[in-house]
């Protein structure tokens, strides 16, 4: 059949148009601009061609793909052909629109972007900050692993809600884990499950929400997938009992040679109920030893106030300070703080037989310990720096001492299960506060005195006896 030929589109004529050296079209003369072409390889495919912006000379000629023969009879094929040569009609350009869907960003290429410009908070007290950068790397990896791997194929107007519930599933079967050695001593383990389900969604959920204010999608499909969106909440705490046989492990491992960093920042763990890294990058400039806090610049909730248990203040005065480095728990060797924990923590919970014990579950510890011993929730998240608690931001920053003593008398206990013997430490903390105490009521005292001379000579009411002593004053407020 010659090249570029013009002939009625039947079932024989296509069968019988055989592949040349190169491609050529063959055109129906019922249908103008409807033809099949021939590829060199022999594929023959459906296609129409048009001239865009309505037509004319001096339009652009485009063509338009229908779809295979043998996926497609010739009279489906012309049916097809007449319907997309209809919307032409009317001013589509079906190949413009084709050729933006594939400039279309994919969805490995928009994690590329949030990495970039789309890593920040975007609720709470911290909108509008930057993630930290340990939050950024675990946000950004469990993107690249779970999402890019098993979605970055796809444009990101394509992706809907079924995609994501599929994807969720995935995860939790484990079908994005992978092992991979990437360099000297350094792999890149991904196991999945559900935990990482939830969050390879949440922050799939957060990188289309970035994507909707850079209107490069109108909505956010994770909105209306049906998944388990929160994390099963953590219950395993320490008893006491517990509490003792990691004091017993560290002193046990202390004489063996541990590295002594490592034990004190566990005992820290649960005496103060601070976060991992709370503790682990903690600085001597916040730590106030004169009114028994610490005051963290930068925690999860951004700046944060901790009020310290005696015998954490007596623990922090005996751990020796390094010149040259502000960090309680500097590292051995180099700049930077000390990070052996992860590798010596095992050896630690091994020791004490609590198979499983992580370092928060040291802070829900110190929290059950509190609630259970009848502290106010108030004071409770006092202690562990909660920002979610109204009585917590209310009272936190009106006056610690309330707190300091909740912090004492449920680190006594603690201490006591830790076999701590650092009795000046809580004598001193308590000296301390009484002292406190007893310039309150004397400033009291003052203020009463003043009041009713003053009131003794406008309203010639009798005076505050002079022999009012601090106990009464005291027991009467």
């Amino acid at each position: 059949m010659p090249a570029s030929s013009k002939v009625r589109l039947t079932k024989t004529v296509v069968d019988s148009a055989e592949p040349t050296d190169k491609r050529y079209m063959v055109w129906d003369s019922d249908l103008a601009g409807f033809a099949v072409r021939i590829e060199s390889s022999g594929t023959k495919t459906f296609v129409i061609r048009y001239r865009a912006d309505g037509g004319g000379r001096s339009a652009p000629q485009r063509f338009v793909s229908i779809g295979r023969f043998g996926n497609l009879t010739v009279e489906e094929a012309r049916k097809e052909a007449k319907k997309v040569l209809g919307r032409i009609a009317v001013g589509d350009d079906p190949a413009a629109h084709r050729n933006a869907k594939r400039k279309e960003m994919k969805i490995a290429a928009l994690v590329d972007l949030y990495e970039e410009e789309g890593c920040y908070i975007q609720r709470g007290v911290r909108q509008g900050e930057p993630m930290k950068p340990l939050t950024k790397q675990y946000t950004i990896g469990r993107l690249r692993h779970h999402v890019v791997r098993l979605l970055g194929h796809k444009r990101i107007t394509e992706l809907t809600a079924g995609d994501i519930e599929r994807f969720v599933r995935d995860v939790e079967q484990g079908k994005s884990r992978k092992d991979d050695k990437v360099g000297h001593r350094k792999r890149i383990i991904v196991r999945g499950g559900p935990g990482a389900a939830r969050k390879a969604f949440r922050d799939l959920s957060a990188m289309y929400s970035f994507a909707v204010r850079r209107e490069l999608v109108d909505i956010n499909p994770c909105e209306k997938a049906v998944v388990r969106k929160t994390d099963g909440r953590r219950t395993r705490f320490l008893s006491l009992a517990e509490v003792r046989k990691l004091g017993e492990a560290c002193d046990a491992l202390e004489e063996e040679g541990l590295n002594p960093k490592a034990l004190n920042i566990t005992r820290l763990w649960i005496l103060t109920g601070c976060r991992r890294q709370e503790i682990v990058e903690l600085r001597w400039s916040e730590v106030d030893f004169e009114r028994g806090l610490l005051t963290l610049a930068d925690s999860k909730t951004g700046k944060s106030i901790r009020p310290l248990a005696g015998f954490a203040i007596g623990l922090l005065k005996l751990i020796p300070r390094h010149s040259g480095s502000d960090y309680v728990f500097p590292a051995d060797c180099g700049e930077g703080y000390f990070q052996g924990t992860k590798k010596l923590w095992p050896k630690i919970v091994s020791k004490a037989g609590l198979e499983g014990v992580t370092p928060h579950t040291l802070r829900h510890t110190m929290g059950a310990v509190a609630t259970s011993g009848g502290e106010a929730l108030a004071m409770t998240g006092a202690i562990l720096g909660h920002a979610n608690l109204r009585s917590t931001l209310i009272y936190a920053h009106i006056d610690h001492d309330p707190a300091k003593e909740a912090a004492d008398r449920v680190g006594t206990k603690i201490a006591e299960a830790l076999n701590l013997n650092l009795p000046s430490a809580i004598s001193r903390s308590k000296s301390e506060r009484d002292t406190s105490q007893e310039h309150k009521v004397l400033d009291k005292e003052t203020k009463l005195r003043s009041r009713a001379t003053h009131d003794e000579s406008a309203a010639n009411t009798p005076p505050i006896p002079r022999n009012l002593t601090p106990s009464r004053c005291a027991s009467s407020t």
